[in-house]
């Protein structure tokens, strides 16, 4: 007797819910391990304050006093309306962005590559390995004008710095213009000197600890086994892979920024989300992750940006 449509039709809904469950959308808790585990494999994003919203949008709110706040007082009197500090206010806004990936494996790479059949701890993994580089690498260099449409969706790290901005010339990375970059920072912030770093590419990293290296001195000896990050006072000198080394007429620049990473606020809204689906036609299993993520400083004033300088 032939199987009713109705019962293969319950057997097919009860295969999807199935799936859904397995690999819909994310619990609580796993959505925050992936989160861990993108961040895990990123360079940038471990170093600044990413934070989870609650909407689209935040309001990072600032509060500071210009100028001085004692005055010459006079015993038993209340200073004067015009010698009296006042804090001054302001709100930094942070906007979310809708961000997609996609990825699509037949069912032989299925078959050769996932081991025991954990199809949902592979494609975590695979997940978190690809969207942590994607998004380090938008962290640092999104720019509105850019034709790269993941760029193009936020101005990051090095486009946002425009507060304080020294031009190296040309120069290969050395010691005077890491002091050009100190002098530049405005006094109040370099007062928490010991949470501040300089964040460059990997061959102004390499430059920079070669020229260290080539002092003839034990110290200069020394540099040449060490593989330690380097430091310009109590500053270390941190190379971030998605920094760029093509930049300027010929190609061949990159920038260097001063700052606390922690200035850099780097906001998730939402569960990170990890949909998957199959097509039966071309034996495919389809995979989704989304995010909503954006860039903001804290502080803007509290960031230079070192412009010019050539990579060997």
């Amino acid at each position: 007797m032939a199987t009713p449509n109705k019962t293969i039709m319950a057997k097919a809904d009860m295969e999807v819910a199935d799936l859904i469950a397995d690999g819909g959308y994310l619990q609580s808790e796993q959505a925050e391990k992936f989160v861990v585990d993108l961040i895990k494999e990123s360079v940038l994003m471990r170093l600044v304050n990413v934070t989870g919203l609650k909407s689209h949008t935040k309001l990072i709110d600032k509060v500071g006093i210009n100028g001085r706040v004692l005055r010459p007082g006079t015993s038993g009197h209340a200073l004067p309306a015009a010698d009296r500090a006042k804090p001054t206010t302001a709100q930094v806004t942070l906007n979310t962005h809708l961000m997609k990936g996609e990825i699509r494996l037949n069912d032989e790479v299925l078959e050769d590559n996932i081991e025991g059949g954990n199809f949902k701890s592979t494609v975590m993994a695979m997940m978190a390995e690809h969207v942590a580089l994607d998004m380090d690498d938008l962290l640092a260099n999104g720019d509105t004008t850019s034709t790269d449409p993941l760029l193009a969706l936020l101005n990051g790290m090095i486009v946002s710095a425009t507060a304080h901005v020294v031009n190296a010339g040309g120069a290969t990375i050395a010691k005077s213009m890491l002091k050009d970059a100190i002098k530049a920072m405005p006094s109040q912030y370099n007062r928490m000197k010991r949470n501040q770093r300089f964040l460059t590419s990997e061959d102004a990293a390499i430059d920079y600890h070669d020229y260290l290296a080539d002092r003839a001195t034990v110290l200069g000896d020394k540099k040449i086994e060490d593989d330690s990050a380097d430091k310009y006072g109590n500053r270390a000198i941190l190379p971030v892979p998605v920094f760029p080394d093509n930049l300027g007429v010929g190609t061949d620049e990159t920038v260097i920024l001063l700052l606390d990473p922690k200035n850099a606020q780097w906001g998730l809204w939402r569960k990170v989300r990890v949909e998957t689906d199959r097509d039966i036609t071309t034996g495919e299993w389809i995979m989704v992750t989304s995010v909503r993520a954006g860039f903001a400083y804290k502080e803007s004033d509290a960031v230079v940006k070192v412009i010019g300088v050539q990579t060997q």
